[in-house]
């Protein structure tokens, strides 16, 4: 891998590890997750807009685009951000980017119960299990002091929900093409539904710590974070790109410990270190059945991958 590779990565991995950081902030300090979700909507479309205009990438003018688009912004972008927002009312920061590292357990799983996904060898099914065990071990439903709240609850169903996006993005938006332009005009979808939440927001109440927390999440943890994927999709391939996935739980448990003085419990750093197994060997069990693939990224990759999945 390139140098300036391995720095986008480095970038990517923190800014987006960064989002469970910036969204605990904006809470701490007054705003609600309604406005959260909102502003980092807005926010991250102009970012896209500005660099698909950059890129010469022109929005999409197939009705039908549009319509697929709008499915996708509700499940991979307005519940899942919503999600977010709600769940870290009452959950660190780290435990929230822990959970988020689910996401490919449930789109394996999501696979195997549409069809598409019929690669089910024994090494994937023992990561499938296996990272599902170290979630189980994350809440500790046996336990008092266990992970088992709403809010918890709330953190798994957005990872859910991405999954869920992804599957539906793999059959209906499978073009390539102008991938910054797609981006932008989802998320301007999900700005879209998030404004029917206005009526619930509230009045903004908050602090320069506010404004520049939900600032950075919308620029830099949902646009930028974007270019930075898609570049590194485009220069060393969908492969190297999802490694990324590994370093996200380990930046946000960091953030918050550091930033926030949280206390990761051991119980919750075993299970995460389960999950991530439990989704190196799905991986790994995926590339054991799939055929050579040629290098660089191809459509429907891009459109699986290059999508604003961030928290």
């Amino acid at each position: 891998m390139s140098p300036a590779s391995t720095l986008r990565m480095a970038a990517l991995a923190l800014l987006w590890g960064s989002g469970f950081l910036w969204i605990k902030l904006a809470l701490d300090h007054g705003l609600s997750p309604a406005q959260i979700t909102i502003a980092r909507c807005v926010l991250g479309t102009a970012v896209l807009f500005l660099l698909a205009r950059a890129a010469g990438q022109r929005l999409p003018r197939s009705r039908s685009t549009w319509g697929h688009l709008v499915v996708a912004a509700l499940f991979c972008n307005a519940i899942p951000f919503a999600l977010f927002a709600i769940g870290e009312q009452s959950v660190d920061s780290g435990v929230a980017g822990v959970l988020n590292a689910t996401t490919p357990l449930w789109s394996l799983l999501i696979g195997l119960l549409l069809g598409t996904d019929r690669g089910l060898r024994p090494l994937r099914l023992t990561g499938l299990v296996l990272g599902f065990a170290g979630t189980v071990l994350i809440f500790a439903p046996w336990h008092r002091s266990g992970l088992l709240t709403w809010g918890a609850l709330a953190l798994l169903a957005a990872a859910a929900s991405y999954a869920v996006a992804f599957a539906y993005m793999a059959r209906k938006l499978t073009s390539g093409q102008a991938p910054l332009a797609y981006s932008a005009a989802q998320l301007l979808m999900a700005t879209g539904w998030t404004t029917l939440s206005l009526p619930f927001a509230g009045p903004v109440d908050t602090d320069l710590t506010g404004l520049a927390a939900v600032t950075a999440l919308g620029v830099l943890g949902t646009g930028v974070t974007f270019y930075l994927n898609y570049r590194l999709i485009a220069d060393e391939g969908p492969t190297t790109a999802a490694t990324v996935g590994y370093l996200l739980p380990v930046v946000s448990v960091a953030l918050g410990a550091v930033v926030l003085d949280e206390r990761v419990e051991a119980r919750v750093l075993t299970g995460m270190a389960i999950v991530l197994m439990g989704i190196a060997l799905t991986h790994l069990g995926a590339r054991g059945t799939a055929r050579q693939a040629p290098t660089g990224p191809q459509p429907k990759t891009l459109a699986r991958t290059a999508k604003n999945y961030a928290p």
